[in-house]
């Protein structure tokens, strides 16, 4: 795992290596950043780097055994703490058939900006309460207290580390402020906010912003995952969240906007037979694309905004949608429609993500637009 494998984040990256090269990094780092960002691939990068027999100025090497194994992620000086299912009898079950450091492994090696859902759904822990529990925390120690096998740094990497308890978090204090020699606690998290102020005030932050719409676009092109044309839709939707634009790639075609801006309008003339029409093709797509179409409408919607506001320098829609995203806010969507119109998209992507039923959901969507976009009546 590579700085470079990132995109962008040159000033972070740089951060890093400097701490590293002037001795200034600290024994407890805290990983944090918004969903979809690299938290998870900065903290590997940097124990990668740490591991690496012959580090260059910028990034590991990349070929020495250390790297070889860290691409793996079987460096025996390379350990892990991870949420899992308690310890309730039917947990217990469950932790005997699942190996959680290997299955964080491939977890990681695959999905390595993923998040708590996919690590649920990866493993079938659905419905099951996560934690990292004072036992684990014991092996924690434990592990730690244990010579390094290649006498190089020791490296514990505590992925998600809200699910502590207080007690498995209590547990961990001392060590974390008095480490073993040469050892190293990463924790890699979204939400630090939800942590404890004593494992908080124990660690020192490194902040990974979400990426620009630039660094998402260019990743996805360079390696070859989307057209420039593509890229160019699936960036401002993913709205620095490299996660979602993986999702949406496959989901998200160039006709997106064409969609909406064809929907729009039948709300508009309350068609209804184009309206049914619409309703019946969002709702046999599967929910990813049924989400991709929300945000494009979403998107639309700020796009919109942005035109009236007159402050074009900040729009993301491509040059081709221009038109119809000011025509749109010239002659139907005044600023209090546009409001109402962007709540009850906001509202629907909430009623999706708890499983709707799609064809009742669309349907109300489409009427509730109509009557939104409805021209005002006059005193005559």
């Amino acid at each position: 795992m590579l700085f470079s494998s990132i995109p962008g984040l040159t000033e972070v990256k740089e951060k890093i290596i400097q701490a590293v090269k002037n001795n200034h990094l600290a024994h407890a780092l805290l990983f944090h950043g918004p969903e979809g960002s690299a938290n998870l691939k900065m903290a590997l990068a940097l124990a990668t780097y740490l591991h690496c027999q012959n580090p260059k100025d910028d990034d590991s090497c990349g070929e020495c055994p250390s790297c070889q194994k860290m691409a793996k992620l079987v460096h025996p000086d390379m350990n892990f703490a991870v949420p899992v299912p308690g310890e309730g009898k039917e947990d217990k079950e469950e932790k005997k058939k699942l190996d959680p450091v290997a299955a964080f492994r491939s977890f990681a090696i695959q999905n390595g900006y993923g998040n708590i859902s996919d690590w649920v759904y990866q493993n079938d822990f659905e419905k099951k309460q996560l934690n990292i529990s004072k036992s684990a925390a014991r092996q924690l120690i434990k592990t730690l207290s244990l010579k390094s096998f290649e006498g190089g740094f020791k490296i514990m990497l505590i992925w998600a580390p809200e699910f502590m308890n207080a007690a498995s978090a209590n547990s961990l204090l001392k060590i974390l402020e008095e480490p073993p020699e040469k050892t190293v606690f990463l924790l890699v998290t979204s939400q630090p906010e939800q942590l404890l102020t004593t494992i908080l005030s124990r660690t020192q932050k490194v902040m990974v912003r979400a990426f620009t719409d630039q660094e998402i676009m260019d990743h996805l092109v360079a390696e070859e995952m989307s057209s420039r044309e593509g890229a160019v839709q699936i960036a401002p939707l993913a709205d620095g969240n490299l996660r979602e634009a993986y999702r949406m790639i496959d989901q998200v075609a160039d006709e997106n906007t064409v969609l909406i801006r064809d929907w729009f309008r039948a709300c508009f003339q309350i068609d209804i037979n184009q309206i049914f029409g619409f309703v019946e093709s969002f709702s046999i797509r599967d929910k990813e694309a049924q989400k991709s179409l929300l945000l494009t409408g979403i998107n639309v919607l700020r796009e919109v905004m942005l035109d009236k506001a007159q402050v074009v320098n900040l729009m993301r829609s491509a040059d081709t949608d221009r038109d119809f995203i000011h025509k749109l806010g010239s002659h139907v969507l005044d600023g209090d429609k546009l409001s109402r119109i962007y709540e009850i998209l906001n509202l629907a992507y909430y009623h999706l993500e708890r499983n709707a039923n799609m064809k009742i959901m669309f349907a109300d969507l489409s009427f509730q637009i109509a009557r939104v976009m409805k021209p005002k009546q006059t005193a005559s």
